[in-house]
């Protein structure tokens, strides 16, 4: 199984997504992440109810709550805040493990096995999409159809991943540039790994917790990078980008609005 995910600008072709979604998976392979915002909130069951008239409400204000829609088929739906984002309703089987996943709760959600086989390494990405107010499309699919089932996520205008990845990057190089040559070192020639450790310091499994309890899982993520590239100078920029992601994470937590 693989996951696909695709970014959204807009909540129209999030749904529509979805909706040609269910045509080639089912429902619990279908995760629909959407920033709640009222004009969202009216619509956010509509993609999971099948394609009849009649009518429906948006969504429960609880955690664990059901969305009814059209034909009464109740959609798993989960509404939280999420840190560094603000609330985001989750419709599909694996909503409530995504939101935990985004929060204090990381850790018990990934020992606990829940969400097992999501890239976890993406979820800053797809935070950052959230943050921007654009709607997060998650599909589980066999490995021969992941690719129909991008393709499908593209023609809806989807963006992928790794182009979002690359975006939200792009946002925050020149100021870590600037704090970078502070130390006097080259930023250009240190880059790489310098992001290695910032990316990794925004791993869904160290989500809240204090510095010496992540110490050893950060040394072996070190020594993986160090293992990729032999003979590099990697454990000072890594170590600084690690120190610089978590307190990025952090910044954004002590403003999530409400």
């Amino acid at each position: 199984m693989k996951t696909v995910t695709g970014i959204f600008k807009s909540a129209a072709d999030a749904h529509r997504a979805t909706r040609r979604l269910q045509s080639v998976l089912s429902r619990d392979k279908i995760t629909l992440l959407i920033p709640a915002k009222p004009a969202y909130e009216e619509e956010a069951g509509k993609p999971f109810a099948a394609e009849q008239r009649g009518t429906g409400r948006a969504i429960s204000g609880r955690p664990g709550g059901a969305v009814g829609v059209a034909d009464r088929v109740e959609v798993a739906a989960v509404t939280a805040a999420v840190p560094g984002v603000g609330p985001v309703i989750a419709l599909g089987m694996l909503g409530g493990a995504l939101l935990e996943f985004f929060g204090a709760k990381a850790e018990q959600t990934m020992d606990s096995g829940a969400g097992e086989g999501l890239p976890r390494d993406e979820f800053f990405v797809y935070e950052d999409a959230l943050r921007q107010n654009r709607c997060v499309l998650i599909a589980i699919a066999a490995d021969e159809s992941a690719a129909t089932v991008g393709e499908l996520m593209e023609d809806e205008g989807a963006e992928a991943v790794d182009a979002a990845r690359e975006i939200w990057w792009s946002g925050l190089r020149i100021a870590e540039q600037e704090h970078y040559s502070n130390g006097n070192s080259k930023f250009e020639r240190d880059e790489k790994f310098y992001r290695l450790g910032y990316e990794a310091a925004l791993h869904a499994k160290y989500r809240c917790r204090e510095y010496d309890q992540i110490l050893s899982e950060m040394q072996f993520d070190l020594a993986e990078v160090q293992r990729r590239y032999p003979g590099d100078d990697v454990e000072k920029p890594f170590l600084n980008g690690f120190d610089r992601g978590r307190a990025y994470y952090q910044e954004l937590c002590n403003k999530t609005p409400q």
